[in-house]
């Protein structure tokens, strides 16, 4: 019997249907399905919640693996899981309880057969009697479940267990609300009626994680949860039973414990996407699929909470109908239901589509929403149609590649999709195919476009039919409608054109040297425009031998010169002229012709001997010298030739011998052994086989050579011959001169160095002196002892060494420039020396009257004495100063020629 106390939740024991018992001398009891009990007696609180579950029922199908189901007598009270369980389908008061049991009915599915059960309800405080518990209370009980080891069987000679107790699962409901620990059953051993026994259970949950859900008194043995359980978290426990005495012995084998937690709905159904996007063609059959959505329920889906069933909340926008999709309630596919989906009329719906788990039970059940967009595709259900049912356009005669007409349709599909873009075709007017109607990609229209000349002439107006299709087919149903089909009228506009000659070229044959004023055809034009009156006029555009001339109004072709097949503008006898015909329109138009001129040979070319030159040794051997004819004639008018050896001078037949060997070829050859070294010239008569023969006396010039033992020419001629080329003989000369060139530019360069190092050498900056700034000059001429003069180099200055001429350009600081040079006198080379003087008093007058010079004292130009000198200026000999502040003894010092000076002005006033 059940017992379900007040304040405590719902805790399932299942309880052991029987003992398998095999002892030796017994047999096991036959196995009988049905319930485990006939009547099952429940203790309810005074208030159950809806949902809440109650009691739990155990059938015992004995291994026949149908599948049963179960109900109740009172569905709306109550309902039955598939596991037994029997929940509120309402709130249920105390004062509410049925009077009558509750029938419990089990059916096997397949073979049909029933077993009934009944469930008594009474209220928690009429129960007075100890029932069987399915959830025990707070406080240890004796009415809790008891779970015995099994036995072990002793034998004299040999000690083995027997088969392990199958022990059903204990079933427990997760969210429970306590209060904690609730005790789920008590494991007992035999052996602890005459001794003390420590039970333990390991296990995770247990003693593994996670750890302390359930916990175990070592002396009663009652097995206690101690926290509410998730199914979804853990959905089973497997623990492990120990019984020990004090010592620590295992006094039983381990049993196993299975705790199943029974699952609540306690999750909402979750869509795995909030937002579902679909597509369906219009004009969809009913039936047709569009999408499936799915939701997933976290309880168990073996039982009713994790049974979802869909449904369509709304509908949005309710156009045509507002059931035009239904969902399959179990799946969740969503098909059409309804005709007329029109996507120019209802581009997209949305749907509101609900989950609800307990099978869809709008009381109990818990529900989520989502939504599914579905976009109704287009089909080609709307046909093109022209905008207008005649279209006009114009062109140019003879132009192509002009659109003439731009022809617009409407189409209600979608833009920029095959059901939209239009194909033109033209059905009807242009039998020649002068037109076409590609599609402008950008606005869809049909460009009427000439793709072949138009001759106004032929044709003034065309009048096409044009049909406008899509890419893709028409939806099945869909007929083209009038407006597919339009007309365009074209104007052909009448323009100027080109005169042009027929035939084009225009062959004729004559004979070569036809004389000057000769007429040889005429070359006339045509003008294509027969509705315009217009007079055509020739010239000559290329004559390339000025052969020709043309009538400006006939065209009648004549000669102006002679006509020679051999001429250099003839190419395999024929030459081409080309003429140009113009119109008189406005503007004017003009064309072209060429007139191709056969010549037919004549024999007007007398054949000349090939080669004109030769070589033949002093002696010969052998001595023929193999000649031929050329001639600008055509055969018959050529070869063969007839070769003959002049009768002048004598000397040539005396000497030279001439023989055939075909008709284009002949031999010439000496008669006699030996000819000195020369050059010959041998007249030879040639004669054509024209019909009028022609003759030509051409000379062979021939070389006559001392030759060595290969017979080739070894005289100093041939060798000059053999020499350099005038082209040679220049490259040289040029070689040589501008190596000339070279040497030239070396030896200036060397010269312009030579002089820059000296000028380096002068002009030394005077800080980087190490000197005293005490120079030693050259002699001066200061005493009686300094008076011996060299007079020729006064006499004869012309006569200085030239190293004592400075370079040009390197000047000291205090000289005076360069230009304007003063005009000094100029002394012979041998003057008298009565002379000296005057010489001395012009040359001192021009240095006064040369503004550039610095005050020198005298005519001497002295060295570069440096710059920062402690020492006066020279000047100072002439100046009225008398200079005794000073003290000259110094001079004494620096030798013979300061020491009259030092006595000058060093000295005392004697």
């Amino acid at each position: 019997m059940y017992s379900l106390h007040e304040g405590s939740g719902l805790f399932l024991l299942s309880v052991l249907a029987g003992l398998q018992i095999a002892a030796e001398g017994r047999g096991t009891p036959p196995c009988r399905p049905g319930f485990s009990e006939d009547v099952y007696k429940v203790v309810v609180p005074d208030i159950t919640e809806k949902g809440h579950p109650l009691f739990n029922v155990r059938f015992v199908d004995c291994g026949r693996g149908g599948l049963v189901r179960f109900e109740c007598s009172n569905p709306s009270d109550f309902r039955i899981e598939a596991d037994g369980v029997v929940y509120a389908a309402r709130s249920i008061q105390h004062s509410t309880l049925p009077a009558s049991p509750l029938l419990i009915k089990a059916s096997d599915t397949t073979t049909q057969q029933q077993w009934v059960t009944q469930a008594k309800l009474t209220h928690s405080t009429h129960s007075s009697q100890q029932v069987q518990q399915i959830a025990a209370p707070p406080v240890m009980s004796k009415d809790l479940k008891e779970i015995t080891f099994p036995s072990r069987s002793m034998d004299s000679q040999l000690k083995r267990m027997k088969r392990d107790w199958v022990i059903p699962p204990i079933n427990v409901p997760e969210n429970s609300r306590g209060p904690f620990p609730l005790e789920l059953v008590r494991i007992r051993s035999d052996h602890d009626k005459n001794r003390s026994l420590r039970y333990s259970v390991t296990g995770p949950g247990a003693d593994q994680p996670p750890t302390g859900i359930f916990i175990i008194d070592p002396i009663s043995g009652e097995l206690s949860v101690n926290k509410p359980l998730d199914r979804e978290h853990i959905s089973n426990f497997h623990l492990r039973a120990h019984a020990v005495d004090l010592n620590g012995n295992q006094v039983e084998n381990p049993i196993d414990i299975v705790i199943n937690v029974i699952d609540m709905n306690d999750n909402r159904p979750e869509f795995t996407h909030q937002i579902w996007n679909g597509t369906v063609p219009e004009g969809s059959k009913p039936g047709t699929f569009v999408m499936t959505v799915t939701s997933v329920d976290k309880d168990d889906p073996r039982t009713a909470n994790g049974m979802l069933r869909y449904k369509i909340l709304s509908q949005n926008p309710e156009s045509p109908t507002s059931n035009m999709f239904t969902i399959n309630n179990k799946t969740g596919g969503i098909i059409t239901v309804a005709a007329g989906l029109d996507r120019e009329k209802v581009p997209q719906y949305t749907l509101i589509i609900q989950a609800t788990d307990m099978e869809g039970n709008p009381m109990y059940g818990l529900s989520n929403t989502a939504t599914a967009v579905i976009r109704v595709t287009d089909v080609n259900d709307n046909p093109p149609e022209f905008t207008a049912e005649t279209f006009f356009g114009e062109v140019p005669e003879n132009r192509v590649n002009v659109i003439v007409a731009n022809l617009t349709v409407t189409d209600k599909d979608q833009p920029n999709t095959p059901a939209w873009n239009a194909v033109y075709k033209i059905t009807g007017g242009d039998p020649t195919g002068r037109f076409s109607v590609p599609t402008d990609p950008t606005t869809n229209e049909g460009l009427v476009t000439v793709v072949k000349p138009i001759d106004y002439e032929i044709s003034r107006t065309y009048v096409l039919t044009v049909e406008a299709k899509n890419e893709v087919p028409l939806a099945r149903g869909i007929h083209s409608p009038r407006q597919s089909t339009a007309t365009v009228s074209i104007r052909v506009i009448d323009v100027n054109e080109s005169p042009y000659f027929e035939p084009n070229p225009k062959l004729i044959k004559l004979e070569e040297g036809m004389m000057p004023e000769s007429t040889l055809t005429t070359f006339t034009a045509q003008d294509p425009d027969r509705f315009m009156q217009q007079s055509i006029r020739y010239s000559k555009l290329l004559d390339p031998a000025n052969w020709l001339r043309i009538d400006p109004n006939t065209g009648r072709v004549t000669t102006i010169a002679v006509l020679d097949r051999e001429s250099p503008f003839v190419k395999n006898s024929l030459y081409n002229a080309t003429f140009l015909a113009s119109d008189s329109g406005v503007p004017s138009a003009s064309g072209t012709g060429t007139l191709q001129i056969f010549l037919l040979d004549i024999n007007d070319n007398a054949p000349k001997v090939f080669p004109q030159e030769t070589e033949i040794c002093e002696k010969p051997e052998p001595n023929a010298i193999n000649i031929t004819a050329v001639d600008g004639d055509l055969n018959p008018n050529a070869g063969p030739f007839a070769f003959e050896l002049a009768h002048r001078p004598s000397d040539v037949r005396r000497n030279w011998t001439i023989t055939r060997v075909s008709g284009d070829y002949a031999q010439v050859s000496l008669k006699i052994g030996f000819l000195e070294s020369g050059i010959y010239e041998i007249p030879i008569l040639i004669t054509d086989s024209g019909n009028l023969p022609l003759s030509n006396t051409s000379y062979l010039r021939i070389k006559v050579c001392q030759c060595d033992y290969n017979g080739d020419c070894t005289d100093q001629q041939h060798i000059m011959a053999a020499g350099l080329g005038t082209g040679a003989i220049i490259s040289i000369l040029l070689c040589i001169i501008i190596l000339l060139i070279l040497v030239l530019m070396f030896v200036v360069w060397m010269k312009r160095r030579d002089k820059e190092r000296q000028a380096k050498q002068l002009l030394i900056d005077p800080e980087d002196d190490v000197r005293d700034n005490i120079l030693k000059y050259d002699e001066e001429g200061g005493g009686e002892e300094d008076q011996d003069y060299d007079l020729s180099q006064l006499q004869q200055p012309d006569t200085i060494e030239p190293d004592a001429i400075k370079p040009v350009g390197i000047r000291r600081l205090d000289e005076r420039p360069l230009h304007p040079e003063p005009q000094y006198p100029m002394r012979s080379a041998a003057p008298h020396p009565g002379d000296i003087g005057d010489f001395i008093n012009e040359g001192l007058k021009a240095a006064d009257n040369d503004p550039t010079a610095p005050p020198y004292d005298s005519l001497l130009v002295f060295d570069y004495e440096g710059s920062g000198s402690t020492a006066g200026s020279l000047s100072s000999l002439n100046s009225s100063s008398s200079g005794g502040d000073q003290d000259y003894d110094y001079l004494n010092d620096w030798g013979p020629r300061f020491r009259k000076l030092a006595d000058m002005y060093g000295g005392s006033d004697d």
